[in-house]
């Protein structure tokens, strides 16, 4: 008959494959537990667009950098008696003060698209709001007015983000028209990826300093009003409220 004889040595091995078994199984659990409470989380969503049944949608514009072209767009804009958004970045403020006081003496609005046009997620909650807070000061002393609306850079965002501007009293607006003129389309091919997709409640995106933008800006205004919609600002179209957003960023009112 064989006996089994265990030395210090053959204990401290078993104790050890224990204490690794243990420790495999314990992180497995927290991996486990990570997962459902991430799952369990809810995603927030910016406001895309608006649920709206009137036929109404509104123009944005993003300046994040150079001024060449602002002057002819709001020409433009003021020909055809159309009001805009202007989502400005602080940095650009600092640059083009007196382009900012004619965006809003010329009866635009004007939002924040930040201080410095970083990625906001990659920042912490508290260097966001500085970001947001930095940018509004900026404007205020410009015009007067703090912006209610804001738009993340790159269209970056993550539940931080969105629940920060929402604790600053704003609204974080993308677009579900992308006009795509940042990649320099003609100025049709601009126009067609504006008309074919807009909607009810639609927000539409261009930059002040897209190369086509004025160019194309003429006959996207006719074919949208064509189209049988009144072009407001985004603040008009947004319905005062309690809200949420659906999957596909869609604001509704609450039910009451």
């Amino acid at each position: 008959m064989k006996c089994l004889i265990l030395t210090k040595r053959s204990l401290a091995s078993i104790g050890f494959c224990f204490l690794i078994g243990a420790l495999s199984a314990t992180a497995a659990i927290s991996s486990t537990v990570l997962a459902v409470q991430t799952a369990a989380t809810p995603k927030e969503v910016p406001i895309y667009r608006v649920a709206s049944d009137s036929k109404q949608v509104a123009i944005s514009f993003d300046a994040a950098w150079g001024d060449e072209q602002t002057e002819d767009l709001l020409n433009i804009l003021d020909t055809y008696d159309v009001k805009a958004t202007f989502f400005l970045v602080g940095d650009w403020v600092e640059h083009f003060p007196d382009d900012v006081k004619e965006i809003a003496s010329r009866g635009h609005d004007i939002g924040n698209h930040s201080d410095t046009h970083p990625h906001m997620p990659q920042l912490s909650v508290s260097d966001e709001t500085a970001e947001i807070q930095r940018c509004n000061d900026k404007i205020e002393a410009l015009t007067n007015r703090v912006p209610t609306l804001f738009r993340a850079p790159y269209g970056d965002y993550n539940n931080d983000l969105v629940n920060t501007v929402k604790s600053l009293g704003m609204y974080c607006v993308q677009w579900d028209v992308d006009s795509l003129d940042w990649k320099d389309p003609t100025p049709e091919q601009l126009t067609q990826n504006v008309l074919k997709k807009v909607t009810d409640g639609s927000i539409v995106l261009m930059h002040n300093g897209a190369k086509n933008t004025p160019a194309a800006l003429p006959s996207i205004i006719e074919g949208i009003k064509d189209k049988g919609y009144e072009i407001v600002l985004i603040k008009d179209l947004i319905p005062d409220g309690e809200y949420y957003t659906d999957v596909q960023g869609e604001m509704h009112l609450n039910e009451r």
